[in-house]
Formats: structure tokens, C-alpha cells, sequence
């Protein structure tokens, strides 16, 4: 039944409302520009309290179109209970006036309250989609409906805390003084072997818990517009990291798993770094995982819960090609 998205249009018409309009569709270009030459809190202000209202009321109306039967489920109540509240939170602020620096402060705030309580978004709704595939079983059209879902549901997710993430860096208490050039959450001069190399490091420190071992790293950078150069572009860190440790939890996962008996030991994980004319290309050994790991050895979750390389998916295609938007 529809009883939850019933319930809140009845109890909040602002929903239905907010729901009809089309969110912005926002560049890294637009975001620096603003960051570096007219960054104003007020402006973000009067911006985000209409924005991520339309972005939540917008992802809202989308599950509501689910099957009953995934809608049920109680990782997916819970999802659609925090973006319930965050709704009706941002809602205080339509008519606060931004002249008052209480307002100002409040909101942002609000903001990182937000952030945090959304931060388990992903695993949760996975959580959900596990919970009806083993009640109710495999069905590939209503699986592959929800696959549509669930990367419209996440690109909306990704370029709902940029939002939050850019105005949170730049006006609050939130900044890195380990990387004051950065512009809110973004790197004008990314290194990204230097990311390469976290990513990688967080990634063998997870495999060396479970397995007690792990693969090294070998990375060789080709830099086609500026040799023997280290590789840099204007880039989110944190979006790079993120498909980057994916890529290498699996790839790790499979030279140990491969080459675990070898005599001659595990063979390093080779990553290819190459900087063309228009397009950087990461290349590195992938396999994917069909079931989740054991639940008595959680220490690689999430792996194996079949978001982490779609997940990096829609974190290329929101940076290269969508600019952050919401796809209509």
C-alpha cells in the first residue's frame, strides 16, 4: 500500500509542492567560480533552503513508485523516515529572514545534522533491497526496474551532499587546514597519485585484517599533456578516493583469494594512471563479488553488497558529464 507517501502528502502538502519543481543543475565550474570570486553565505542560503527542499521532495516521490513489497521493508522505511525529516527541518526556513545571523548559523547547523544522518543512506537501501530479494525472491524485470532506481536514487544522493558539503566548507568551521587551496570540497590541483596512494592504503589495511595479507601497489603515471610531470586536475578528492578504494578492495580481494597457496607470493596490483588530451583514465585489476561476505568477518564491508562499483559509476558520471544534476 501507499499508506506512507499518503500520510505525508496529507500531513505535508509542501511535499507535493516542492515535488513539482525540477532541481539545478550545477557545474564544478559554477561551484568554483563561486567559491573563488563571489562566495556568499546568504546567496547559498536563500539558494539551499529552496533547492534541497526540491531534491528530497523530488527522491521521495520517486521511492514512493517502488514495489510494496520493497517498500515494506524496514531498511527502506527507515531511509524514507530520515528523509522525512530533513524535509520538514529544512522547511523552518522558507520564511527566516538571512539578515539575521542566527538564521545563518542555524541553517548550517541544520546542514551538517543533516549530512551525518544520511551518511548510512547506501548501505542501508542495499540493507533493503538484500531484505526483499531474500523474502521474496528474484524477479529480473522488477530487479532490473529497481537497479533503475536505485542509480537515479544514488546520483541524486551524491549531488545532494555536494550541495551540503560546498556550503558547509566554505562557511563554517568545517574547513582542512591540511588543504586551504581547496575550493569547499574541491581541489583545483588534485594529485591524483597522491590519492591513488591513499586509497590504496586504506584499502590494504582492511585486506590485511581479513586476510592477513596483502598486495602491494605498483603505479605508473603517463602524463600526455605535461611529461614527467605528476599528474594533477580539478577534481572532488573525496569522489576520486572513494571509486578508487572500491576498485581496490575488489582487485586486492581477488590477488589474494587467487594466489593466497602460491609459492611465489602475492603479484602487486598494477595501477595505470594516464593524463590525455581531454580524459584521465585510472586502470587497475577488478573482479566482482556475487554475495555479500560472511557476516562473521565484516571487516571488508561493504564489500560484496553490489553498490560499491556502481556507486563509483555514478561518481564518474556526475563529474565528468552531468555537472551534479539531477537527471530528469
Amino acid at each position: 500500500m501507499r499508506i506512507f507517501w499518503s500520510l505525508l502528502k496529507n500531513s505535508n502538502p509542501k511535499i507535493e509542492y516542492y515535488s513539482r519543481f525540477s532541481p539545478s543543475p550545477l557545474s564544478i565550474k559554477q561551484f568554483l567560480d563561486f567559491g573563488r570570486d563571489n562566495a556568499c553565505e546568504k546567496t547559498s542560503f536563500m539558494f539551499l533552503r529552496k533547492e534541497l527542499p526540491v531534491r528530497l521532495a523530488n527522491t521521495m516521490r520517486e521511492v514512493n513508485l517502488l514495489p510494496d513489497k520493497l517498500l515494506s521493508q524496514p531498511s527502506v522505511k527507515l531511509v524514507q523516515k530520515w528523509y522525512m525529516q530533513s524535509f520538514v527541518e529544512l522547511l523552518d526556513y522558507e520564511n527566516r529572514k538571512p539578515e539575521d545571523p542566527h538564521t545563518l548559523n542555524d541553517f548550517l547547523e541544520l546542514l551538517i545534522e543533516i549530512r551525518n544522518r544520511h551518511n548510512d543512506v547506501v548501505p542501508t537501501m542495499a540493507q533493503g533491497v538484500i531484505e526483499y530479494k531474500e523474502k521474496f525472491g528474484f524477479d529480473p524485470f522488477i530487479s532490473s526496474n529497481i537497479q533503475y532506481f536505485l542509480d537515479r536514487f544514488y546520483t541524486n544522493r551524491i549531488s545532494f551532499r555536494m550541495l551540503i558539503n560546498q556550503h558547509t566548507l566554505l562557511f563554517g568551521n568545517d574547513t582542512n587546514p591540511a588543504h586551504p587551496k581547496h575550493i569547499g570540497s574541491i581541489d583545483p590541483n588534485c594529485n591524483v597519485a597522491e590519492v591513488v596512494n591513499d586509497a590504496y592504503d586504506t584499502a590494504k589495511m582492511l585486506c590485511e585484517k581479513y586476510y592477513s595479507a596483502a598486495p602491494e601497489l605498483k603505479i605508473e603515471e603517463f602524463n600526455m599533456k605535461a611529461p614527467k610531470r605528476p599528474i594533477q586536475v580539478v577534481y572532488v578528492p573525496s569522489h576520486l578516493f572513494h571509486m578508487l578504494f572500491e576498485l581496490f578492495k575488489n582487485s586486492m580481494r581477488a590477488t589474494v583469494e587467487l594466489h593466497e597457496n602460491s609459492k611465489e607470493g602475492l603479484p602487486p596490483v598494477k595501477t595505470k594512471v594516464t593524463l590525455g588530451k581531454e580524459d584521465l583514465s585510472i586502470k587497475t585489476v577488478f573482479s566482482t563479488i556475487c554475495t555479500p561476505l560472511p557476516r562473521r568477518r565484516p571487516l571488508l564491508a561493504p564489500a560484496g553488497f553490489g553498490y560499491g562499483l556502481p556507486i563509483s559509476r555514478l561518481y564518474e558520471t556526475c563529474d565528468f558529464n552531468c555537472g551534479f544534476c539531477h537527471k530528469r
